[in-house]
C-alpha cells in the first residue's frame, strides 16, 4: 500500500524516501505541494490511501494481539518458540498448518511437505540435486527462511553447525538448509512433546 502511494506521489513530482518513516515524516507536506497543480478529487483519494494504511495497521495490531494471546495459551506454540530463527508468526502458523505432527513419519517428510527439500533428476544412475521443490504451504515456508536468514545475519554466537554450513555453502544454500533443520526440529519437538535444547544431538537409534 505504502509503495503505491509513493509511486503515485512520485508521477506527480513528488519523490519520497523509502521506508515507512520517511513517508510518514514528509506525506503531509507532499500533499500541501500539490494543492494547486491537482483536482481536489485527486488529492482526496491520495489521503484516503493514507489514511487506509493507518487501518491497516489498526488491523494487523489486533491480528497480532489475538495470535499472542493464542500462542501464550497454547503449550505446543510456546515450546517451538524456543528455537532460534522461531517467532510468534512461525510458531503459530505451524502449529496451525501441521495439525496432528505425528501424521509425519519423520522431520524430513515434514520438510519436505513444506517443499524445503531438494528436488531431483537424472539419467543412467546418475543423480543431480536440484533447487528445492517449494510445494506445500508457501506462508510457513517463508517464515522459515526469512527466520535462518535472520540467525545467519545476526547470531552473536552462532552454533558449530551454522558456523560450518556458511563457510562451505553458499548463503542462499545455507539459509535453506538451516530452514530445513528448524523445520525438522519444529517436528520433532511437537511429535515427541520435547522442549527444545541448545546444542543437542540425536542419536542413532
Amino acid at each position: 500500500q505504502i509503495n503505491g502511494l509513493r509511486g503515485l506521489l512520485a508521477e506527480y513530482g513528488q519523490v519520497m524516501p523509502q521506508g515507512r518513516a520517511g513517508i510518514t515524516k514528509g506525506i503531509v507536506t507532499a500533499l500541501a505541494k500539490l494543492v494547486d497543480r491537482l483536482p481536489a478529487v485527486l488529492l482526496d483519494t491520495l489521503r484516503e490511501q493514507w489514511a487506509r494504511v493507518g487501518q491497516l495497521d489498526s488491523q494487523v495490531a489486533e491480528i497480532e494481539r489475538r495470535l499472542r494471546a493464542w500462542h501464550k495459551e497454547d503449550k505446543a506454540s510456546r515450546r517451538i518458540a524456543e528455537i532460534p530463527g522461531v517467532g510468534l508468526l512461525t510458531a503459530t502458523a505451524a502449529v496451525a498448518s501441521m495439525g496432528d505432527p505425528k501424521s509425519f513419519k519423520s522431520g524430513r517428510e515434514f520438510a519436505a511437505w513444506l517443499g524445503l527439500v531438494p528436488k531431483h533428476t537424472g539419467t543412467g544412475g546418475r543423480i543431480r540435486m536440484l533447487g528445492i521443490s517449494k510445494r506445500g504451504d508457501t506462508y510457513l515456508r517463508t517464515l522459515l527462511i526469512h527466520g535462518a536468514r535472520s540467525v545467519i545475519a545476526n547470531s552473536k554466537q552462532p552454533t558449530e553447525w551454522v558456523t560450518n554450513l556458511t563457510q562451505r555453502r553458499p548463503a542462499n544454500v545455507a539459509v535453506v538448509a538451516l530452514a530445513n533443520k528448524m523445520a525438522r526440529t519444529i517436528w520433532a519437538l511437537l511429535a515427541h512433546e520435547r522442549e527444545f535444547q541448545k546444542g543437542y544431538v540425536s542419536q542413532p537409534v
